[in-house]
């Protein structure tokens, strides 16, 4: 990115920041106060805003009844700090440094990284915080709706490779991660991530450069971002720069206070009570959408349609997917589609005939563990994992 790009780059989201004036096209999530403005930003088609600083984008759910794989200018942008390093990376100055507890600090180019032995994973990305917009009670935070996932092709350099290079020191527990984008005020702690040193070692967390063929768009973490399979995208750091092998657990506000849910089998409590515990968060749940149609559509009555749409958990796979018109007294299996990785959407299908009237259809997922989507929505503090089986309604005609 050169510095007349960079330039350009600027005065595009100053210019997109400027658009959320009345004459703005926008869309209702469907829950109070849901009215968003659709804004265009760089490298993007016109996404769903949630905030302007920093800039929070929410894909909207047609978009994935276009492709199983989404595309870039559509993925969805999460950022935690306002400091986005719009003006300050140079592709080829940039380096990733790996530091802290290894036998050799190592610093790495774009170029350096690009040269290494790569590898590919189709996997999806998810905001902790997609669907926060339906909690009631309701809790702090963006309030998205469910457009804040995605699932893309990443290639780059398995971090255990990297992590090799450095030589990780016995003793070595925890690996941090941080990235260029930073606070506003220096009261705010900068954001940095950790994982466990085996689960950084395993060969799947990878340093990705490139998302579906081309390189990274800027604001989904160009030049590399942290790819860690199955784990909610808090952990996959973008504009990757720092990474510190540790000898003692990370406990930072972005590991010790914030990304915590309630330490039970359902990472809820009573909707409006305090956990007694918490634990970093991990791993998705399962879930499943009906992407073909969006609540609310129309359709001929006593034909045939065709119900299409996706399914993902955290790395096991799914099992199957079912569909119910009587509110969940009944289910019918969909067909599963191709397989693209345990660690991506898998497409379904149904074929039903609805008469005449509303009809409300329910779709739920079960993983080759045997998770299966709660009916009831679960509630915690930090409005995280939501995965209750959707209904989607349907009139017929």
């Amino acid at each position: 990115m050169s510095a007349v790009h960079r330039r350009m780059l600027l005065g595009m989201i100053a210019g997109a920041g400027l658009a959320g004036s009345a004459r703005a096209e926008s869309v209702t999530l469907p829950f109070e106060n849901g009215e968003r403005p659709l804004v265009a930003y760089p490298q993007k088609r016109k996404l769903i805003r949630l905030t302007s600083r920093p800039p929070q984008l929410e894909t909207p759910l047609s978009v994935f009844n276009e492709s199983l794989i989404t595309p870039n200018d559509a993925f969805f942008v999460r950022y935690h700090l306002a400091g986005v390093p719009y003006d300050k990376i140079d592709p080829d100055s940039f380096a990733v440094q790996i530091k802290g507890h290894v036998e050799k600090p190592v610093s790495l180019s774009l170029k350096q990284i690009k040269a290494m032995p790569s590898v590919e994973l189709t996997a999806v990305n998810q905001c902790s915080g997609n669907g926060r917009g339906f909690f009631a009670p309701r809790v702090p935070g963006g309030q998205a709706g469910n457009g804040l996932m995605g699932n893309a092709v990443w290639r780059g350099v398995p971090l255990k490779h990297l992590l090799d290079l450095a030589g990780v020191k016995a003793g070595a527990v925890e690996v941090k991660f941080q990235g260029m984008d930073g606070p506003v005020l220096e009261a705010t702690p900068s954001f940095a991530k950790s994982l466990k040193i085996d689960h950084a070692r395993d060969g799947e967390v990878m340093l990705a450069y490139a998302m579906n063929g081309a390189e990274l768009p800027f604001l989904n973490g160009f030049p590399v971002r942290l790819i860690v399979p199955g784990y909610f995208g808090t952990y996959w750091v973008k504009h990757l720069n720092q990474i510190t092998v540790l000898d003692t657990p990370l406990q930072n506000f972005w590991m010790a206070t914030a990304y915590r849910v309630p330490d039970n089998d359902t990472a809820s409590v009573q909707p409006g009570t305090a956990p007694g515990a918490t634990r970093p968060i991990s791993t998705f749940t399962v879930r499943s959408f009906l992407t073909s149609h969006l609540d609310g559509a129309k359709v001929a009555a006593n034909r045939e349609i065709v119900l299409r749409g996706i399914a993902f958990d955290a790395g096991t796979g799914i099992r199957n997917v079912e569909i119910s018109r009587d509110q969940g007294a009944s289910w019918v299996p969909a067909l599963l589609g191709e397989n693209h990785g345990r660690y991506a959407f898998r497409p379904w299908e149904a074929r039903v005939q609805l008469a005449a009237g509303t009809h409300h259809l329910l779709v739920r997922a079960t993983s080759h563990r045997g998770e299966q989507q709660p009916m009831a929505a679960r509630w915690n503090p930090g409005g995280y994992m939501r995965n209750n089986v959707e209904s989607t309604t349907i009139i017929a005609g």
